[in-house]
């Protein structure tokens, strides 16, 4: 029988791991896509002699076939006929309960709005940033304490809780498209946010602005 093959795109830890729960399950990985110095699913894709295509070159024309594509703590854009090439698509783990805090600083920002509540977002990508249909999702609470220090925060919150979930999501995922389960469901717009990357300055956002200016002279 012909082996389940995935791409992951991804960098670090996290992509690691996702790497290491696709051999768990007995998935064929017929490439990946990382920074020619990562030390984590760099390393191990040399490991295991599978083709590397560094960060940021990744196209239709060098995209190997297979059934899904993962993005695994990706900055990446993955264009539209590269989308196309896997047989189901490609799936995406966005650290926040999507539709909310769409963007590359949601943890932080779940944090500088005061939020009780986060989470994790298995999704399909689309065109879209952060708008593609939701496959899974779970939540976690935001300690109060976080909000002194919502960047330093932000980064704990990966570690403790949002990145462990992701792989328990996509594990989810995977299982159950090994055995013909494919869920999704459309964003609602209605709930929808998007904030910029708190690490760019001259972005002019100004309901944004004033909630950073207040949290940081409270």
């Amino acid at each position: 029988m012909k082996k389940f093959r995935v791409f992951i795109s991804g960098q670090k830890f996290f992509a690691e791991e996702v790497f290491r729960l696709c051999q768990k399950l007995d998935i064929e990985i017929v490439g990946v896509c990382c920074p020619i110095d990562d030390k984590y699913i760099g390393k191990a894709a040399h490991r295991w002699n599978i083709p590397i295509i560094p960060a940021g070159s990744l196209n239709a024309d060098n995209m190997p076939e297979c059934d899904l594509g993962i993005t695994a703590h990706s900055f990446d854009y993955v264009g539209k006929k590269t989308r196309y090439i896997p047989r189901l698509g490609w799936l995406g783990y966005h650290p926040s309960l999507l539709p909310r805090h769409r963007g590359r600083s949601a943890i932080e920002w779940a944090i500088r709005m005061n939020e009780p509540v986060t989470g994790g977002t298995v999704f399909w990508l689309n065109a879209g940033i952060d708008r593609g249909d939701i496959a899974y999702q779970d939540w976690c609470w935001i300690p109060p304490e976080y909000h002194v220090n919502p960047q330093k925060s932000a980064s704990a919150l990966w570690k403790e809780e949002l990145l462990p979930m992701g792989l328990k999501l996509y594990e989810m995922a995977l299982y159950d498209i090994l055995n013909g389960v494919i869920k999704r469901t459309p964003q609602d717009k209605r709930f929808s946010t998007f904030e910029p990357d708190t690490n760019v300055k001259d972005i002019y956002k100004p309901d944004l602005l004033m909630i950073e200016y207040n949290s940081s002279h409270n």
